[in-house]
């Protein structure tokens, strides 16, 4: 008669032999979706402030940043992956989804690489939420809300590859103290509750002592909130075209030879549609249309209005491959983060 644990060693050969001789597999964790196309969405409010996502192609910013204890649609995010505690990601209020961001911890100077795949959070005295595997390998999680610098980068493809797979990319190297002085003075004061003080009696006016103006003195400008949205550049100034003298010419008894007046300078021509489908090379947003029309014709590209945003896209192109050459072309006029993504044209 076989022992119990011999019974148990057959009980288990039987269930191999079953099986075909396999071991039941572990449930693994739901891969992350791919890194495009990239997601907008439309403006949203927080607390009577309006914030509307953009793809600005330069994005730096000082705040604070909160724990992310579960994804923005319960246990999933906005781009429908599953929220992992444990992956290096990040919920940001206009960010383009999904990108990349820099995270640099003021106090110490650690930086680290996230992804943003989420919108949030839904608060206004913080500025981005962080999982908890992302406040772990930045030094800061227990700590509350820590005061942050979220600056956008363009990594390579091989740190995505490792963020995506809920791997954690290589610290980049710490901030400076100086810088961290100066960051920090940018800060906003957290958690600040505005409360009505009673007003004190009023004082009456003396006389001033001398009659001359006293000279202004220039005060510190107060440390600047983080602004909600994209910071955009600021539009070019007009040129003012001033006429020149009138010319008097003498009149003629012969019939007037009737020329065709100067015109004036004709306006850039609109983009012609662009077609559907494929993927374009988007290598800025601008708040200016002026501003975006210069840059198109420098690059041979076209200009599509979105709501106040006019971007410059190069495309389109049939595959993510043949995109990029628009990226390569971007890249030699110096536009090293130009992005392809899903050509969204109607």
């Amino acid at each position: 008669m076989l022992s119990n644990n011999k019974g148990a060693a057959v009980a288990v050969m039987m269930l191999m032999a079953g099986s075909g001789g396999a071991v039941l597999a572990q449930p693994q964790p739901p891969a992350m979706v791919a890194d495009g196309p990239v997601m907008l969405g439309e403006p949203f409010g927080v607390g009577g402030t309006t914030y509307t996502p953009a793809d600005p192609l330069y994005y730096d910013e000082v705040g604070y940043a909160g724990e992310a204890r579960e994804g923005s649609q319960g246990g999933a995010t906005v781009t429908g992956e599953a929220f992992m505690p444990a992956a290096i990601t990040a919920a940001h209020k206009t960010l383009p989804l999904p990108s990349y961001a820099e995270v640099t911890a003021l106090d110490s100077g650690r930086t680290i690489l996230v992804r943003v795949n989420d919108r949030g959070p839904m608060r206004n005295d913080q500025l981005i939420a962080l999982s908890p595997g992302a406040m772990a390998q930045l030094g800061v999680a227990g700590q509350g809300a820590a005061a942050v610098r979220v600056r956008r980068v363009n990594p390579p493809e091989q740190e995505r590859a490792v963020l995506r797979g809920h791997g954690q990319a290589a610290e980049r190297l710490e901030t400076p103290a100086a810088l961290l002085k100066v960051l920090r003075g940018k800060l906003a004061p957290t958690g600040s509750v505005a409360v009505a003080k009673p007003t004190p009696p009023a004082v009456p006016a003396k006389a001033p002592v001398a009659t001359q103006p006293r000279p202004m003195v220039a005060r510190p400008s107060p440390p600047i909130a983080s602004r909600p949205g994209a910071a955009f550049d600021t539009p070019a100034a007009r040129p003012v075209v001033r006429p020149g003298p009138a010319i008097s010419t003498p009149a003629i008894s012969t019939p007037a030879i009737s020329t065709p007046a100067m015109s004036a300078p004709k306006p850039v021509p609109a983009a012609a549609p662009a077609r559907t489908g494929g993927y374009v090379v988007q290598v800025g947003a601008f708040s200016s249309a002026p501003r975006a029309q210069a840059l198109a014709r420098s690059l041979g590209a076209r200009v599509e209005q979105a709501g106040g945003v006019w971007r410059v896209r190069l495309g389109p192109y049939p595959t993510q491959q043949a995109a990029q050459a628009g990226v390569r072309a971007a890249a030699a006029k110096g536009f090293e983060n130009s992005r392809i993504m899903a050509n969204d044209a109607r």
